[in-house]
């Protein structure tokens, strides 16, 4: 502390050694107090150190003290989260995520599974789906539906009852208001294919067809 004031001699009988006493012009809490007590014995007694001096020296230690140990406590905690998320992101490798994607990949032999985000009950939600060329092949009715994750799943047929062609599709959810629609968001499952552990912060999954994204993106686990 550059408040604590003592000669050489008082420091070599403390037993503190000049390079410990500067380095870096930091004290330990030990030495801090050893200092302070020997800047106590040595004042001189014609200007005594002021009390309010004392407690501010005190005070300024102990505040930098418990930052210090605040700092190496959020250190451990972040540490120990990013261990508990790369942990937790390792186990979701093979399984299916729902994530937030207007854009769903219709495999050879099997439909699309998803869902729509809804933050109210609606009367009749719908959903559109189109092609690459953004032809409409396909409307799905699901109804009235309430508050939450209303699941749908497309067998990939179009209109007229044929299969479609595997590849990229268009999902829109939407929902008649008056003379007006609105649009909702759409999950789509997809399988988490990877991993990748960042040095800093939360770990990405690799989606299948869509990319990465982080955990906190993650709306369900089927």
């Amino acid at each position: 502390m550059d408040n604590v004031n003592v000669t050489s001699s008082t420091i070599d009988r403390l037993g503190i050694s000049q390079t410990q006493a500067s380095k870096n012009n930091k004290l330990g809490q030990d030495t801090f107090l050893k200092l302070m007590v020997a800047q106590l014995q040595n004042q001189d007694p014609r200007k005594p150190m002021e009390s309010g001096d004392f407690l501010g020296q005190l005070a300024q230690f102990s505040t930098v003290n418990g930052i210090q140990e605040l700092q190496n406590s959020f250190g451990l905690l972040a540490s120990s989260l990013q261990s508990s998320q790369a942990l937790q992101a390792s186990t979701m490798v093979g399984r299916g995520v729902l994530v937030e994607s207007s854009i769903a990949t219709l495999p050879q032999k099997e439909g699309v599974a998803g869902a729509v985000d809804l933050p109210a009950s609606v009367g009749n939600l719908s959903i559109t789906i189109q092609n690459a060329n953004g032809q409409v092949v396909r409307r799905l009715s699901l109804g009235q539906q309430t508050a939450g994750l209303a699941h749908f799943r497309w067998d990939g047929l179009g209109e007229g009852g044929g299969a479609l062609p595997p590849g990229q599709y268009e999902l829109t959810a939407e929902v008649p208001v008056e003379d007006k629609t609105v649009a909702y968001p759409v999950l789509v499952r997809a399988q988490v294919e990877s991993v990748t552990l960042k040095a800093q912060g939360a770990p990405l999954l690799n989606i299948a067809n869509i990319g990465p994204i982080s955990l906190d993106k993650v709306r369900q686990v089927m």
